[in-house]
């Protein structure tokens, strides 16, 4: 029998360079197995608000659907997933919806919304959920992949047709994402399953942290970091080196033996 792996986490967030506040936020629910960064938008610091909100809707929907697995969800089960997986993405489609109504109700704060990633650890594995622009990385055998794909107007141009390097680095619209939780009443969530190894790490950000850094930058930073809180702390730091254009956040996932 294998024996089970251990995860260890680490999280940091930074208001980076240039804003005047932090509107990303991050949970690590390690009673659940669930990690989350949310990376946060809408003026008035309405960003802030909804990816608070979007952090505590979906510990809240965990620790109740953890006392009591028969609870009534709000949504239907996909007869073609499993359990935790229609768990992970109901919580999220139940965060979409709180955000949504409560932007209708509140006239400065319609158009607020988050992106939002998260790793969900169960027995056999990791789900991982998103729906907008940040990311999750896997490190393993000292490479780096992306997991996700962003739900921006960018990666959309780019499967479309193939942009030149130039083209990217000078496209106007960058930061405009074509999915997010509370820019309507429902949402698609997309989601993968991992089985992760030993000595693997995981790595969620938001796209203050992908942005100014490049993907061989941030894995030569985890590599080089004594360990998981070193790593966080360096990672922001490389990014507001490189102008901190963002609020800056980022949950490191280890699996050890």
């Amino acid at each position: 029998m294998n024996r089970p792996l251990r995860i260890e986490v680490a999280g940091q967030t930074d208001v980076g360079r240039k804003r005047s506040h932090n509107e990303d936020n991050f949970a690590i629910m390690a009673e659940y197995g669930l990690y989350v960064v949310a990376d946060g938008m809408g003026g008035h610091a309405s960003g802030e608000i909804a990816s608070k909100m979007a952090v505590d809707t979906l510990q809240e929907f965990f620790a109740s659907t953890s006392d009591d697995p028969e609870r009534t969800w709000p949504y239907k089960m996909d007869r073609s997933r499993g359990y935790e997986e229609n768990r992970l993405i109901t919580g999220i489609k139940l965060c979409n919806l709180r955000i949504y109504e409560q932007a209708q109700r509140n006239a400065k704060q319609r158009g607020m919304g988050t992106t939002l990633v998260a790793l969900f650890a169960v027995e056999d594995g990791v789900y991982i959920a998103h729906v907008g622009d940040s990311r999750v990385y896997r490190i393993r055998e000292r490479r780096i992949e992306q997991l996700t794909e962003d739900h921006s107007l960018l990666n959309d141009y780019k499967k479309m047709k193939r942009l030149t390097e130039e083209e990217i680095a000078n496209f106007p619209h960058k930061n405009v994402i074509v999915r997010a939780l509370g820019m309507k009443d429902t949402v698609k969530v997309d989601t993968r399953f991992e089985a992760p190894k030993a000595g693997d790490v995981m790595l969620l950000c938001s796209d203050g942290l992908c942005g100014p850094l490049s993907d061989e930058r941030m894995l030569e930073i985890v590599l080089g970091a004594r360990d998981l809180p070193h790593a966080t702390q360096r990672l922001i730091e490389g990014a507001n080196e490189n102008g901190g254009p963002d609020n800056i956040t980022c949950v490191l996932a280890r699996w050890i033996e």
